[in-house]
């Protein structure tokens, strides 16, 4: 079949003066010159064939040829066999002296990161996601490419991850409970909205946890008050009917690394049945878990009164911008308003792979890799630090906590930031409200974070930085 030589070639915009005394050629000549001049035409651009760009500006192919001539014999283009027309890499953008940037010293990072929350990137699946995608975009349903009609996501990503989650951590997942969002923050963004729309001011949180959580929960109207945080978790005893909800990390409680005991996870399932208070679980790294046995989720106690909320951030790559939460089904209405008509999670194409990922059985695979991965360097990092500091919360989990001397964490960090190391102490995840919780000076420590290629000298930096 013979097709159209009009559908050959980049489309370009030039702005043209065919003014009849500079003529035709004259004016496209120009035309392309000060465009490569000024960099609307990036060197290397390929610029469509004669025949295309003569037939979009309605002339003569003979002009355009003599153009591109011209502007080869200038050294503006370039025209090789096999290559067609291109910008020449000599030509560059031509900036008025006034729009020139004013050098400045480029700010350097620290050389050495072990900030938690961030699992090591480099592990990511690459191939294994490759292939899941193809599968994935190969057997899609044409309308899947179009808008999305379901708020709670594409239904092949919800009966894959009810099906994981009961297995793997011992959620009651019915698919139609399951709402897909894009990452933690967004799914506690939905849940706020609902909270406030119920009439609820107070939420209990861990008396250490991330500032932005808490943050965001102020921002919506919601007031935060800590639970303390002892070897057993979190004190959900002192929980009372002035919270509306209670935010926890049972399995691998964040910072401290402990994991919530069955009588306060009791507790707090009776708190929660008393009041008619919400649970609402982070399970944001319940794969990891090393010389301990699995702990399931909170929410198998109760489906009815806890909200499970969990990512791929720990386990793939939050740069994926994936999650989800199973809500009970008195909430389910309200959680899929607020995720309005269409939702704004992830793309369909991220979720019908990540279904794929899952049911094919590559997820399981990776995580079992990245778990031996991940206690081989927590392994290491206890032998480095030695009986120097005191090591907890390291049964699971990407972070462990280094215990010092009172009064040092301080002293500790400034070392750190000598050896260029970007570390952080467990006073920065305190709430300013839980005076009531024992002075602790350590440091969090996200094994996690550097890739392979850093992890020994990042390693030597914080043995270099301890006391």
């Amino acid at each position: 079949m013979t097709e159209s030589w009009a559908t050959f070639g980049a489309d370009l915009h030039l702005q043209l003066d065919l003014t009849a005394e500079r003529g035709l050629r004259a004016g496209l000549t120009e035309a392309l010159r000060e465009a490569a001049r000024g960099g609307r035409l990036a060197a290397g651009t390929r610029l469509p064939s004669s025949r295309s760009l003569a037939a979009d500006l309605g002339i003569a192919r003979n002009t355009v040829a003599e153009a591109y001539a011209e502007l080869v014999a200038e050294g503006w283009l370039t025209a090789r066999q096999g290559s067609g027309t291109r910008v020449a890499e000599r030509a560059r953008p031509r900036r008025p002296a006034a729009a020139l940037p004013v050098r400045r010293p480029a700010r350097k990072g620290p050389a050495y990161s072990l900030i938690p929350g961030s699992p090591d990137l480099g592990g990511f699946p690459r191939a294994a996601w490759l292939s899941a995608a193809r599968r994935a975009l190969t057997d899609a349903p044409n309308e899947a490419f179009g808008y999305a009609v379901d708020p709670r996501g594409r239904v092949e990503l919800r009966q894959a991850l009810a099906g994981y989650l009961a297995r793997a951590r011992g959620v009651y997942a019915d698919p139609e409970q399951i709402v897909l969002c894009a990452g933690f923050l967004h799914g506690l963004t939905l849940l706020a909205g609902v909270l406030r729309a119920r009439r609820v001011r107070e939420v209990a949180v861990e008396g250490y946890g991330l500032d932005f959580h808490r943050d965001l929960l102020v921002r919506a109207g919601l007031r935060t008050r800590p639970l303390g945080v002892d070897a057993e978790g979190a004190r959900t005893g002192e929980l009372t009917a002035t919270a509306g909800a209670v935010l926890l990390t049972p399995a691998h409680q964040f910072p401290t690394g402990v994991a919530l005991t069955p009588a306060r996870r009791a507790a707090v399932v009776d708190w929660a049945r008393t009041t008619g208070g919400l649970i609402l679980e982070d399970d944001y790294d319940g794969e990891f878990r090393y010389d301990r046995q699995p702990v399931g989720a909170l929410q198998g106690l109760d489906p009815d009164r806890v909200v499970y909320l969990g990512t791929a951030s720990k386990s793939l790559a939050p740069g994926l911008r994936m999650g989800w939460m199973v809500v009970p089904p008195g909430l389910s209405a309200e959680v899929t308003a607020a995720a309005g008509p269409t939702g704004w999670a992830c793309g369909a194409l991220d979720q019908l792979t990540l279904a794929e990922f899952i049911t094919s059985g590559a997820y399981d695979r990776h995580v079992r890799g990245m778990r031996l991965r991940y206690r081989r360097r927590r392994d290491e990092l206890v032998a480095a630090v030695g009986d120097r500091v005191g090591v907890s919360g390291i049964a699971a989990g990407l972070h462990a906590v280094l215990d010092l001397p009172g009064g040092t964490e301080r002293s500790v960090l400034q070392s750190a930031a000598w050896q260029d190391l970007a570390l952080h102490g467990l006073g920065r995840f305190r709430h300013p409200e839980a005076v009531a919780l024992p002075a602790r000076d350590a440091v969090v420590v996200g094994y996690g974070t550097p890739s392979d290629s850093a992890w020994s000298p990042t390693l030597a930096a914080l043995a270099a930085a301890l006391p």
